[in-house]
């Protein structure tokens, strides 16, 4: 092989790495942006959970207090 075909055949190579981490980044960004919205799903569903718990408590109470 010469020198030429074998700098040719590592551009290739590097090339298939660059694309190839290209790819994965933007896997992993996908990713991190579909765990953000989770996130927040759940950050609103603990929200919600926590007012409802609230108003239990608040009617538990006063149905103790009329007993």
């Amino acid at each position: 092989m010469t020198q030429r075909e074998d700098t040719a055949l590592t551009a290739g190579e590097l090339a298939d790495l660059t694309n190839a981490v290209k790819e994965m980044t933007d896997q992993l960004t996908s990713v991190r942006e579909r765990a953000d919205t989770q996130q927040e799903r759940i950050d609103l569903a603990a929200r919600e959970l926590i007012e409802v718990s609230s108003r239990l408590q608040a009617a538990a109470d006063a149905l103790r207090a009329s007993l």
